[in-house]
């Protein structure tokens, strides 16, 4: 399983945000697999933490990056941590707002915050590997989404939008990327019971909550399912009420549409 899981990816796989819950979840679950881990985060003691806890565990090559995912100059920094890498597999997981407060009550800043991480991040990092990807004609990205990306909501009007641009820009890329042969793919998540939940007072609910370790397993067994996959059976019903069109069908609909318009636009008719 380690070899054609490399095979498929490469040896380097990258997660952004990967200092504790599902990020945490994930280096294991890739390490078990025998890939060597970049893992991305701002909190340092964290970090260092969990890639320790991965090398002594699994026996890979770890990587901490010590990053704010919002700092201007993010891909420059992730492309001097990553030099002389084969990265073929990219794990978007950072893009929690942590707080509920009406767009009005929080401060312009802190709204700027939230596009920067889940929506100028991603770009920045799909547009620094996914060039070698398509290249190699192998490799693999996976945007870590919300079930928030439904609809919009009060009190999540920007972060719910943040995560429907996740949805939209994956399936754009698969469409994009797919005939090379790389994977992308927009997991969105129901609420998922992490530390950061335990910190902000939340009590754990067996009837609503999963568990980082179950959330990173289905994420891994389903890169390809792409463009879009629901992680959880309970959460892909309820989405299946609210997208009554196959994701894939109306993904390949649209940009057939989008080719013919840009083949009208270069005949000039």
């Amino acid at each position: 399983m380690t070899d054609e899981f490399a095979v498929k990816y490469g040896q380097w796989a990258l997660i952004a945000g990967a200092s504790e819950g599902i990020g945490a979840s994930l280096a294991d679950r890739l390490a078990v697999r025998g890939l060597d881990l970049v893992l991305i985060a701002r909190n340092g003691p964290r970090l260092n933490r969990v890639a320790a806890g991965v090398r002594e565990r699994h026996g890979v090559q770890v990587r901490p990056v010590v990053l704010d995912l919002t700092d201007p100059d993010v891909g420059v920094r992730v492309a001097d941590a990553t030099g002389g890498l084969e990265v073929g597999l990219v794990i978007y997981n950072a893009g929690a707002a942590n707080r509920t407060n009406e767009f009005l009550e929080d401060d312009l800043e802190f709204s700027l915050r939230q596009i920067k991480l889940a929506c100028i991040g991603p770009v920045t990092l799909a547009r620094q590997f996914a060039p070698a990807m398509r290249d190699r004609g192998r490799g693999g990205m996976v945007l870590v989404g919300s079930l928030a990306c439904l609809s919009g909501a009060a009190r999540l009007a920007v972060y719910s939008a943040v995560k429907a641009f996740n949805v939209n820009f994956a399936e754009g890329l698969w469409a994009e990327l797919r005939p090379h042969g790389v994977d992308v793919c927009c997991m969105p998540l129901g609420t998922t019971y992490t530390e950061a939940l335990q910190r902000m007072g939340v009590v754990y609910d067996p009837t609503r909550d999963m568990m980082p370790e179950d959330v990173a397993c289905e994420i891994i067994d389903n890169i390809g399912n792409g463009p879009t996959y629901v992680v959880g059976e309970t959460n892909r019903s309820m989405a299946s009420q609210v997208w009554t069109v196959d994701r894939r069908v109306l993904v390949e609909m649209t940009s057939a549409a989008t080719a013919d318009f840009a083949g009208e636009r270069a005949t000039g008719r």
